[in-house]
């Protein structure tokens, strides 16, 4: 196996994490933008949302994420409401569509990835889930 300096790995691990995440973006098959079906899977996984949270959360501007839930809102994937907390502001939630959507595009990646990795003998799938933990434990100080 061949040894890499830090910065040969991290070119490395940019392009397979490129890679892959537009391999699952292609495996969605959906009709939304890569920034709509962020946008759907954040607010599945955190919300109801204002749109700051919203913003803060995928690391674009208030009015991008307000513009991504326009798009979101009129294709009835999400719902809007009044937050309780402040009336200058709204929550944002999945519609039952939006939760079906979300669901549909979830299980199809992870059937995906499913497939992919059945094709892999026991020790690399090991060594994937070791990897996964890593990535998991590097990632977790950055706020993602």
């Amino acid at each position: 196996m061949r040894t890499s300096s830090q910065a040969d790995l991290a070119v490395r691990l940019r392009l397979v994490i490129a890679r892959t995440a537009r391999r699952l973006r292609q495996e969605a098959a959906e009709e939304l933008t890569p920034s709509q079906a962020a946008a759907l899977a954040t607010i599945d996984s955190h919300g109801p949302l204002t749109p700051s949270e919203l913003a803060d959360r995928e690391r674009v501007k208030r009015p991008t994420a307000t513009r991504v839930i326009a798009r979101l809102e009129d294709a009835g994937l999400v719902v809007r409401t009044r937050d309780p907390q402040d009336g200058r502001s709204s929550l944002v939630a999945l519609a039952p569509a939006g939760r079906e959507l979300a669901a549909r595009v979830r299980t199809r990646k992870d059937a995906y990835l499913a497939r992919r990795l059945r094709e892999l003998d026991a020790e690399e799938r090991a060594a994937l889930d070791r990897a996964a933990a890593i990535l998991e434990r590097v990632l977790e100080g950055d706020g993602a």
